[in-house]
């Protein structure tokens, strides 16, 4: 959609990929080594590595090659990006799931997989916010409760978004770059569905022994009958409106393009579908009592800080996109030796792989489309020929962004919550053990299963 302004990725050096794994490590370390500092101060850090690329990036190749580069990300990845993220922010949130619920073991592993479902239609972000309250709600009473919430974070945050792109970050990326909204359904269905339902069987097992151990008070739940109600039921429409309006937006090719400025261009489809985001989010806005989302402690924080650091990291992966489009004639050639097979062609394991390991530790939409790139970066080559590898990059990057707490980012922030409602979370090693002894076997199940 550009005719200008590219960076040439040959003649780029490594050094440009250092305000890209620096902004990228802030977000990874800073949280955990300077708390204090980063939640004061993370805007700062982001606007730091962001000037560390714009500089340099202005003075050696023009401000019009730099604005052009920067414009294009803007418009044709960060906006769309976040508006859909702050479409399901806004209106998840305005949504209160509200009962008696008691959390025995077949009550939790119906939430749990419930969850994992509706990951799909109202993202991870969504999902984890209007389930995390209820879940936790339900299990007040119990002693032993924090594998309920590791594996909230395994389910809930991350595998069960998957299936399409409102689902997970990585997912609605890749759709941004021309991947057909149903082909993530098609090509992720069978190994979502085996890793969720091991997971669940696995979790019920793990319930169903903590409940035994539970005091007697606790395990009777003989009383009312349960109940279960919905509070901004009408907010539903709108997450179906959020839906079809991506969706559409992946079918409709008027073939009209409208210039934005600095030799860029944006397909209407693609402003349509943003407009639209943004009247739904209006609307949702407008006709939800504020007390809903007061009980659901409904916050801007999280959403400022998930807006300010992507724009950052989007802006620093301008150079890494340009030498990766350059590949074997770039600096990143290596890497591509990595994930190809002797003959040059991908190979899928390497991709699940690397591109998981590097989404646990770092955050997995950017992951993602570093990957999607080296892969060739053309969707329709990678929904075709290459169809296992693009779906090897989408595993490794939603399912391993459950490693760690800061794979992904709502596995950070239902950490946080349960910490305010008094419960004593794994620390980062401590759910890195949990996930070590039930993640890996699992991917390396899958492996097995669908990628060899």
């Amino acid at each position: 959609m550009t005719v200008e302004g590219h960076l040439n990725g040959a003649e780029l050096s490594l050094a440009w990929a250092l305000p890209f794994g620096g902004i990228l490590l802030s977000v990874a370390l800073m949280p955990l080594l300077m708390p204090q500092v980063w939640e004061h101060h993370f805007g700062k850090v982001a606007c730091a590595w962001m000037l560390c690329f714009i500089l340099p990036a202005t003075l050696l190749f023009g401000a019009a090659t730099a604005s052009s580069e920067i414009w294009r990300t803007l418009w044709l990845d960060f906006f769309p990006f976040i508006l859909m993220l702050f479409a399901l922010f806004v209106v998840a949130g305005g949504i209160r799931l509200t009962g008696n619920l008691v959390g025995t073991p077949a009550t939790n592993t119906a939430l749990m997989a419930f969850g994992t479902l509706s990951t799909n239609l109202i993202g991870s972000i969504g999902a984890s916010l209007l389930l995390i309250r209820p879940l936790l709600q339900a299990n007040k009473e119990r002693q032993h409760k924090v594998h309920i919430f590791v594996f909230f974070i395994f389910l809930v945050c991350n595998i069960g978004g998957s299936l399409t792109p409102l689902g997970n970050p990585p997912i609605f990326l890749g759709f941004l770059q021309g991947v057909d909204f149903f082909w993530t359904l098609e090509a992720m269905l069978r190994p979502t569905l085996v890793a969720s339902a091991i997971l669940l069987l696995i979790f019920y097992t793990i319930d169903r022994l903590a409940w035994n151990q539970e005091p007697v008070e606790v395990t009777d739940t003989k009383g009312a009958p349960r109940q279960v109600g919905i509070e901004g039921v009408h907010n539903v429409l709108y997450l179906a409106g959020v839906a079809t309006a991506v969706l559409v937006s992946g079918i409709w090719d008027s073939g009209e393009i409208i210039p934005i400025g600095f030799g860029n261009r944006v397909p209407v489809a693609g402003l349509v579908r943003d407009a639209v985001l943004i009247l739904l989010t209006y609307l949702s806005w407008k006709t939800t009592r504020n007390s809903i989302r007061i009980e659901n402690a409904f916050s801007w924080a999280p959403f400022q800080e998930v807006a300010i650091l992507f724009c950052a990291i989007f802006i620093t992966m301008i150079p890494i996109l340009a030498m990766l489009r350059a590949k074997d004639q770039g600096p990143l050639a290596p890497l591509l030796d990595l994930v190809s097979t002797s003959d040059g062609q991908p190979n899928p394991v390497a991709y699940f792989w690397l591109t998981g390991i590097l989404s646990s530790f770092l955050d997995n939409a950017p992951t993602y489309l570093v990957f999607f790139n080296l892969a060739g970066g053309d969707a329709q080559r990678l929904m075709g020929p290459l169809g296992s590898t693009l779906a090897a990059i989408s595993a490794g990057a939603v399912f391993m962004g459950a490693n760690t707490y800061i794979g992904n980012a709502p596995n950070f922030m239902v950490k946080s919550i349960c910490e305010e409602r008094g419960i004593r979370m794994p620390s980062f090693f401590g759910y890195m053990l949990w996930s070590g002894c039930i993640l890996l076997p699992l991917f390396a199940l899958l492996t097995v299963l669908f990628l060899l």
